[in-house]
């Protein structure tokens, strides 16, 4: 074996390490950006006023740019290699979404209906980052798993909004957040909103044996679940 192919495999994982450290130094301020941009997202959602909208999108693409600007800076210390692209294929979805709204032409073909896919994308990219941020900024499993809540929360209420399942976003969030807790609470009785009434209630079902099993653990063993590190979100950032 020459040394040039000895070398290639230690230098992708040299550059792998490298995009690794690089994410885990941009960890926290993008963790904060995600958060923000949810609030940012729904925003645009609910204001009417010119102006406001304006503004929030204006916003919107910024955070979205920075987004990109850090997935590509990754990929570049990485070495463009496709083990990272096999890692982060879903992340590459997630920040080409957004640009379906520009895609004027496709809103005539109506079954398509993208200017709606855009905006569930929109809303489903927005909660996946914001739930991966409370795990980069919350080390206690109990205040990630509290935050994660929140964010699914105003996901499901956004999407319940954007379906018109609702078309009272106070109402929405309202059964969103009676949902998620306790697995029933939706009124309306299209078939989108049975769908997300079963996510939630799974979900409900798995923050309560989390829960569970963080009160078990502080009588057993002594613990307190209040300090107990929280799980690592899955993927590489």
């Amino acid at each position: 074996m020459s040394i040039e192919s000895r070398r290639a495999p230690a230098q992708e994982a040299e550059q792998e390490a490298a995009a690794e450290r690089l994410a885990a130094r941009l960890d926290r301020p993008m963790g904060l950006l995600g958060v923000l941009f949810l609030f940012v997202f729904l925003g645009q959602m609910l204001v009417t006023e010119p102006g406001w909208s304006r503004a929030l999108s204006i916003a919107g693409w910024m955070f979205w740019t920075v987004f990109v600007a850090e997935f590509i800076l990754r990929a570049y210390v990485a070495g463009f290699q496709k083990a990272f692209w096999r890692r982060n294929w879903w992340q590459v979805i997630f920040l080409l979404v957004p640009f379906l709204r520009f895609v004027r032409a496709l809103q005539a073909v109506r079954v398509l209906r993208v200017a709606r896919v855009a905006r569930v994308g929109g809303i489903l990219s927005a909660g996946v980052r914001g739930s991966r941020s409370a795990g980069r900024l919350l080390s206690s499993r109990i205040g990630w798993l509290a935050a994660v809540t929140v964010v699914v929360i105003m996901a499901a209420s956004q999407l319940l909004y954007a379906f018109e399942s609702h078309n009272d976003y106070t109402s929405a969030l309202y059964e969103a957040a009676l949902a998620t807790v306790t697995g029933t609470g939706i009124t309306t009785d299209d078939p989108f909103s049975k769908g997300v009434q079963l996510v939630l209630a799974v979900y409900s079902v798995g923050v309560f044996a989390t829960l569970a099993g963080s009160v078990g653990a502080y009588f057993l063993r002594g613990q307190d679940p209040l300090v107990e590190t929280a799980v690592e979100p899955v993927g590489d950032e």
